[in-house]
C-alpha cells in the first residue's frame, strides 16, 4: 500500500486535532476516550499512537492550536505601542479578545471542571496557554519603563496583570453577570491599565 502524501498526513493530522477539539471542549476530558476520537475520525488506533504517546499529548496538542487561533492573525506582534499606557492596553485588549472567545471560554470551563480528577490538565494549559508568555511580555513592558525590581518580581506582576484583566470578564461570561459588550470591554481594559501603571509606575506622569 502506498504511504499517504504529505499533505494528505497534514489534512489527517489537522481532521484529528479538529474533532478532538469538538469532543474535549463537548464532552469533557474523563469522558472523551481515544477510541471515540479515532472512530469519529476513521483511522486506526495504530494511526493514532504514530502521532500522540497519549490522550494526554493529545489533549497539549489542542490546547496549542486553541491558542494559536485566538492569537491575533499573520504573525501580528503582541506589545504595539509608544507607551506603556499604549502597549498594555493593547496587550489587555489581545487578553479579552481571547480569553472571552467561544474556545476560550469552552476551554477554561473544562479546566475549571476537571482539574481536580486530572492535575496534569492545568500544567497542560499552563504550559501551552500562553500564561507565562503575557508575563514576560508585561515584565519586558515594565523594565523598559523603568520599573526597579528582578526578573521573578516584574514577572509576577506581569501574572497579576493577566488576572486583572480577565477574571472578572471571564467570570461574567460565563454566567456570573451580564457579559461585557465590546464597549464595555474596551473601557474595562482602559481601567485595568490605569490601575495597574498606577501602582507600577507611582504614578510617574512621564512613563505614561
Amino acid at each position: 500500500m502506498a504511504r499517504p502524501t504529505l499533505a494528505a498526513a497534514e489534512a489527517l493530522g489537522e481532521r484529528l486535532l479538529g474533532v478532538a477539539t469538538e469532543l474535549f471542549l463537548a464532552q469533557g476530558y474523563g469522558a472523551t476516550s481515544i477510541e471515540a476520537v479515532v472512530q469519529a475520525c476513521q483511522m486506526s488506533k495504530r494511526t493514532f499512537y504514530s502521532r500522540y504517546a497519549d490522550k494526554a499529548a493529545l489533549f497539549e496538542a489542542v490546547v496549542r492550536r486553541i491558542v494559536d487561533g485566538l492569537r491575533p492573525p499573520g504573525g501580528q506582534p503582541l506589545v504595539v505601542g509608544n507607551t506603556p499606557r499604549e502597549q498594555l492596553t493593547h496587550l489587555a485588549t489581545l487578553i479579552l479578545h481571547g480569553g472571552l472567545a467561544p474556545q476560550g471560554l469552552a476551554l477554561h470551563r473544562l479546566i475549571t471542571g476537571e482539574a481536580l480528577r486530572f492535575p496534569d490538565l492545568a500544567r497542560i494549559v499552563h504550559d501551552a496557554g500562553g500564561q507565562e508568555e503575557v508575563a514576560h511580555l508585561v515584565a519586558g513592558i515594565l523594565q523598559q519603563a523603568g520599573v526597579p525590581g528582578k526578573d521573578p518580581l516584574l514577572a509576577f506582576a506581569g501574572g497579576q496583570f493577566l488576572a486583572l484583566v480577565l477574571t472578572g470578564p471571564r467570570q461574567r461570561a460565563l454566567g456570573l453577570g451580564e457579559p461585557l459588550t465590546p464597549a464595555q470591554q474596551q473601557e474595562w481594559a482602559r481601567q485595568c491599565v490605569d490601575l495597574f501603571l498606577h501602582g507600577c509606575l507611582q504614578q510617574r506622569p512621564r512613563l505614561t
